[in-house]
């Protein structure tokens, strides 16, 4: 593995257990710590001395995607003291510069008790079809919950795992499932060919990383009505809304059919935000909210009566669902965060505080 300059502030970033690296020209180079982002002590980068840096690393593919496009996404090693680190990079240019932001990946797939995690998560991956999807902005931790989900039905079934990845973040280490991960772009030449190839593959379990267009989430639903396990991420900040986030993809008229769709192959939609965390050891936990779809959802969403849809979680908490209420004053009671950070990222402080006071806060009469 060749080594590069830039190399240097990828092994600092370990060496903090930082999660992210930020380069700009005109600012030493910052690592985000425990969720801060801090800055390095080096002198600022020039013009040139950043194009070097980062053109050097990028191989012809990307830097012709870089040239075409002013950005470019890609998974990155290094080498910290003989372990083999992955990074997922994204070189960007701003005000006409090259600049840069990378992602430290995790090299051991981490389960759900060490990332404090709901348990009806791995009652969810024992579903045989449908479809799970995670949503959040990015940096929420999505990729990190899907890839424990993903490890645990490795190590619990013999089965087939397919993964289409830009780029590849989690390798796994096979247990008892067959797994095969394609970057796109490196192992196939973009998406829209890997998900038609994918059908013939003959997957049980499919990763088909971010819903972002009409095409990507037509094949991943009609994966799931086939017989397939799909996982996917979407940028929501709730699961509720990620109902109307799916259906701003598409036209209108498709809504109807859509509905159908969702409600009767979607399994569960995961909502998900992490905080920092006061427990010794732990930089930050996620907070979740978990919406599955049992008849009462089902009939929401068809009805389109979304805005009910917040209750139904609250009233189906005997089930496994729980909203952000509800995971952060679990979160408080296993010493696992503050109030403070609790009542900043609440999206309502009123339900929260009776909820720690002990007040049940579901309204079943609205439904």
């Amino acid at each position: 593995m060749q080594d590069h300059e830039v190399d240097k502030f990828f092994r600092v970033l370990v060496k903090f257990e930082g999660s992210d690296l930020h380069m700009k020209v005109g600012h030493p180079p910052y690592i985000r710590v425990k969720g801060s982002l801090r800055p390095l002590d080096h002198p600022p980068v020039d013009d040139d001395q950043m194009h070097d840096m980062l053109w050097a690393m990028m191989n012809d593919r990307n830097r012709k995607i870089f040239d075409d496009v002013g950005g470019a996404d890609f998974a990155y090693k290094v080498v910290v003291d003989g372990i083999t680190w992955r990074f997922r990079v994204n070189i960007l240019q701003q005000l006409g510069s090259m600049g840069l932001v990378a992602r430290r990946v995790n090299n051991k797939v981490p389960n759900f008790e060490g990332l404090y995690l709901p348990p009806i998560l791995e009652k969810l991956c024992q579903f045989d079809q449908g479809m799970i999807l995670l949503s959040g902005v990015t940096g929420s931790g999505k990729s990190t919950t899907i890839a424990s989900m993903l490890d645990w039905i490795n190590r619990h079934e013999r089965c087939h795992i397919l993964t289409l990845e830009d780029p590849v973040e989690f390798v796994f280490q096979e247990d008892k499932s067959l797994i095969n991960q394609r970057e796109v772009g490196l192992d196939v030449k973009d998406f829209s060919i890997a998900m038609k190839h994918a059908v013939r593959e003959d997957p049980d379990v499919m990763l088909v990383g971010e819903m972002r267009d009409e095409e990507t989430f037509l094949t991943a639903i009609h994966a799931a009505e086939t017989g397939h396990l799909v996982f996917g991420t979407i940028h929501a900040s709730t699961s509720p809304s990620t109902i109307g986030r799916i259906l701003d993809l598409f036209p209108q008229d498709m809504h109807k059919a859509l509905r159908s769709a969702i409600a009767f192959n979607m399994k569960a939609i995961i909502a998900q935000k992490l905080l920092p965390s006061i427990k010794p050891g732990v930089s930050r936990v996620p907070t979740c909210e978990i919406m599955l779809f049992n008849t009462v959802v089902r009939k929401l969403v068809l009805e389109e009566q979304d805005e009910k849809l917040a209750d139904a979680i609250r009233i189906g908490a005997q089930e496994g669902m729980q909203d952000f209420t509800m995971s952060l004053k679990d979160l408080i009671d296993r010493e696992l965060i503050d109030r403070a950070t609790a009542f900043e990222v609440a999206p309502n402080v009123d339900l929260l505080k009776m909820a720690l006071k002990g007040i049940n806060v579901a309204q079943p009469g609205i439904i």
